[in-house]
């Protein structure tokens, strides 16, 4: 797999049980889709090791941002594009841009941190050692490529202006 530019790994379909009252994708869906694509960013990050395999090393998302930018509709085509921005021995910055499929404008980007959780000890651990070179791996490619312009956004009202 080539890890010098975004990764494509999950793709999916507006549903009409995600569309609301206004008529296009619910704001909880947007965050659905790309946490589809942090869950088979995990999977690559596991070279193929299944649930069962990994002794209950997982992870656990901790901090989500969402930026909404456009939106989709009924049966729109998307795409989620993940960029692997940083990680350590028990953390993972992962970029995610949910774009439509055959518009190519971005929709959606969705910025998480991802903590090494052990189902067994229901606690924050260390990532499982193949893990973390699958995470050196992953970086080494992407670490070159632009950073999205929406990473590390904060929400805030700007200070008004004395006059």
């Amino acid at each position: 797999m080539n890890f010098s530019e975004p990764l494509l790994l999950h793709e999916d379909r507006v549903r009409a049980e995600w569309v609301d009252e206004f008529d296009h994708m619910n704001l909880a869906f947007y965050v659905a889709v790309c946490d589809w694509g942090s869950y088979k960013f995990w999977e690559l990050a596991n070279d193929g090791r299944k649930l069962e395999q990994r002794d209950g090393m997982e992870y656990a998302i901790v901090e989500t941002h969402v930026n909404y930018i456009r939106e989709v509709r009924l049966d729109d085509e998307l795409i989620v594009e993940s960029q692997l921005l940083g990680f350590d021995e028990k953390r993972f910055h992962l970029f995610h841009t949910l774009r439509h499929a055959q518009q190519g404008f971005v929709s959606a980007t969705n910025e998480v941190m991802g903590l090494g959780f052990s189902l067994n000890a229901r606690g924050i651990q260390p990532f499982a050692s193949q893990v973390q070179k699958k995470l050196a791996e992953i970086y080494e490619g992407q670490k070159t490529l632009p950073r999205p312009a929406n990473a590390g956004r904060s929400i805030a009202l700007p200070a008004k202006k004395s006059i």
